[in-house]
């Protein structure tokens, strides 16, 4: 062989393998998700995508190819993960007409800039709870390197009742609402229950989202009642088990969040009429809260800007929008376990981190609020041996801001420096 053929082969070798990039990241302050200090000069070595060690003081690379990254004047956390959000959309006037007029390609390429808005915000992992199925082609194409977006985690279709919230023929005229089914994410029994699970696996679903009452958007008249018989809820609950998926309960009203927390949903959304024999029930049951008050700040708020919502819709969000604040602020009081989500695309994307100011103002201090969008919500997702704080061993999820949020809860909503993966996205 010649030398200069062995030379070029040798080359591609270690192009292919490639040589361990070694980070030391000099971090002001740090807050690691763990702990309820912010502690103070410390270094993120980070090799391989993945934290290597947490050292005190600002350690010199002995590596000369070692990049240094400096946030000596900054506040260092765990990347940010809202448990809430609809990646595909975002509120408008227009929101009802486009389910006639975008096609699904469409669909995909406006969600590409919600999704880079989301990471810039500092939120590195999202979990999507209902969408048209274009959400797991995001999933895919952020994964790949395709899209800038957060990491995603999606329930595909959210699974409805017939004539429920998040049936998609809601509203239609009678010619053009057909008769959805499971395949749909459909259902009125417990094997269309069991159908509507498995087909959701299929299509893709990491978690399995139900409208457990009526909702606030979907243009029908009730916004609260429950929608689902206990053995249409046991049966979506133990097949979602059976494929390793955990659950999200969609609720505002009593008797169809109670059912959902006594058949083992993993968290309940939005909580609005919550009792405080249910929030007894979801700390016995270990059922987390995921609050979004920033959606129903935003609904009562556009509720009376005229023709933003149906007519039908109006009513529903002045009387649930106001609410959800209030709710949280007593759960969390009473002890129910908390993890952070917006509702993101019922409100604007890229403003995520509006959710923490809410939730001090209800009570709950800074410090939890930010653990509630790491440690707590990597913990609901099942990853907290990935992701949620930083340590050895973790995926190098980590993001910034200017000054101690602790102090000045308002810094989240200005996150500067924003690594997912290892991979520097914003500085």
């Amino acid at each position: 062989m010649k030398v200069s053929t062995l030379i070029f082969l040798i080359g591609i070798l270690f192009c292919n393998v490639g040589f361990a990039q070694i980070t030391y990241m000099h971090c002001g302050g740090l807050i690691d998700g763990v702990s309820d200090d912010v502690k103070q000069e410390m270094t993120v070595i980070i090799e391989n995508k993945i934290i290597k060690s947490v050292q005190s003081g600002y350690i010199t690379p002995r590596d000369a190819n070692a990049v240094i990254i400096d946030l000596k004047d900054e506040v260092v956390m765990p990347g940010l993960m809202d448990m809430h959000v609809h990646i595909e959309h975002e509120s408008s006037p227009k929101r009802y007409e486009e389910g006639f007029r975008l096609n699904k390609a469409d669909v995909a390429l406006k969600a590409t800039s919600y999704c880079r808005k989301t990471l810039m915000a500092g939120f590195t992992t999202v979990r999507d709870l209902g969408g048209t199925g274009v959400n797991v082609s995001l999933q895919k194409a952020i994964a790949l390197g395709y899209v800038v977006g957060p990491r995603i985690y999606t329930a595909e279709k959210s699974i409805a009742t017939t004539g429920g919230h998040a049936d998609p023929s809601n509203g239609l005229r009678s010619d053009l609402m057909g008769d959805p089914g499971p395949k749909e994410g459909v259902i009125n029994s417990p094997e269309d229950a069991k159908k509507a699970v498995r087909q959701r696996y299929k299509n893709g679903a990491d978690c399995i989202k139900i409208t457990a009452t009526g909702g606030v958007l979907s243009v029908a008249k009730d916004g609260q009642g429950p929608q689902f018989q206990m053995d249409e809820l046991e049966a979506i609950i133990s097949t979602a088990k059976d494929y390793g998926m955990t659950t999200a309960a969609h609720a505002h009203g009593a008797e169809g969040m109670k059912r959902a927390v006594m058949a083992g949903i993993s968290s309940i959304e939005h909580g609005t009429f919550m009792t405080p024999e249910i929030m007894e029930l979801m700390k016995e049951k270990g059922t987390y809260l995921v609050p979004t008050i920033a959606a129903g700040k935003f609904v009562a708020e556009k509720a009376t800007v005229k023709d933003f919502y149906p007519e039908v819709v109006v009513p529903k969000a002045l009387a649930v929008g106001p609410q959800i604040q209030s709710t949280f602020a007593a759960a969390y009081k009473a002890g129910v376990k908390i993890a952070f989500g917006t509702d993101s695309g019922v409100s604007i994307h890229g403003e995520n981190a509006k959710e923490f100011i809410y939730m001090t103002e209800a009570g709950m201090p800074a410090m939890e609020a930010i653990q509630s969008a790491t440690m707590a919500a990597a913990t609901l997702l099942n990853i907290d041996d990935e992701l949620g704080s930083i340590e050895a061993g973790k995926k190098a999820d980590i993001v910034a801001v200017k000054e101690d949020p602790t102090k000045n809860i308002e810094t989240m909503l200005d996150v500067i420096f924003v690594m997912k993966d290892g991979t520097v996205f914003k500085q």
